[in-house]
Order: C-alpha cells, then sequence, then structure tokens
C-alpha cells in the first residue's frame, strides 16, 4: 500500500521530533559535527525560529507519522531578495518515494510567494544524496559562503535563482 503523506507548517509540538530527525540524519551520514545544525541550539524551538516573517517550515508526515521537514528562512546577512533553504531533513523510512521532491517544490513556491530572487543552501559533502537533488533543481555551487548562519561546519555553498 502507498504511503499517505502531507505536509504543513510547524507546530511547537513538533520541536522535538524534528530535532530528533535532524540529528539522526547528521549522525547517520558522519556529519553530526560542530558549526552545523546538529549542535545548534535553535534545531530544538525550531516553531520558535521559524515565527520569523517571510520565512516557513513544512513538516513532513507519512501515515500520520513526522517523518521530515524543510524549510524557507531569510538568514542573517543575506543579500536583499536571497532566503535560504534551511534543515532538509528525512528519516531513512521517507527517503526514496518523491517526499524530498515535494518539500522543496513547497519551499520554492514559498519562496517565489515571498518575491524572494534567489535561494541559497549550505550543506556537506556527505549529504550526497541531498547534493544531487539539488543539483536536479537547478542549485550552482558558488565559491565562498553568503550571509552569517554561524555554520562553518558547512563547505559547500549553492544558489538557485528563482523566477517571480
Amino acid at each position: 500500500m502507498k504511503p499517505h503523506f502531507s505536509i504543513r507548517s510547524i507546530l511547537p509540538n513538533d520541536d522535538k521530533s524534528i530535532a530528533l530527525i535532524i540529528r539522526n540524519a547528521l549522525t547517520e551520514f558522519g556529519a553530526n559535527k560542530p558549526g552545523t545544525v546538529f549542535f545548534d541550539a535553535a534545531t530544538d524551538h525550531l516553531s520558535e525560529v521559524f515565527k520569523k516573517e517571510n520565512s516557513i517550515y513544512f513538516i513532513a508526515e507519512m501515515d500520520g507519522e513526522i517523518v521530515g521537514g524543510a524549510g524557507i528562512y531569510p538568514s542573517d546577512g543575506l543579500p536583499n531578495g536571497v532566503c535560504e533553504l534551511v534543515k532538509m531533513y528525512l528519516s531513512p523510512n521517507a527517503r526514496g518515494l518523491g517526499l524530498g521532491r515535494i518539500l522543496i517544490e513547497k519551499c520554492i513556491a514559498f519562496a517565489q510567494e515571498k518575491n524572494y530572487q534567489q535561494i541559497y543552501i549550505e550543506t556537506m559533502p556527505e549529504l550526497k544524496n541531498a547534493l544531487s537533488m539539488y543539483e536536479k533543481f537547478g542549485w550552482e555551487y558558488i565559491d565562498k559562503p553568503m550571509g552569517n548562519t554561524g555554520h562553518f561546519g558547512c563547505s559547500l555553498w549553492m544558489v538557485k535563482t528563482i523566477e517571480n
């Protein structure tokens, strides 16, 4: 039987579940290192973080269980018109089912709705599957980080120009 997906905005009682998914995924891929969201205190209270204007965090549920999420955020120091795709992680049982594609499409649509011109990503070589998906969606590598996220553990940076 095909699983039933639903996507919705984050709620306060989702914080613990999504923080666990994020940290478990980073551990699974050997990317649980300083300077990443693994050690970011904000990871434990994303529902508060994403109350910021022009931001959103989508929670993905599969058959009623939280299995991942992704968000758009106007990170500190980014140029006008640029937002960041942040904290995109899925549980192992939710990967390979098209849910990552759905989350990215929702994030891009939100960014367009808010009139952002570019979406920035900070990531790591350990997250090979994510890199492949970002490339398919048209993100291109850039030489250095944008903004002031504090995620010095990320060594790859990408940007996608979006049509409004």
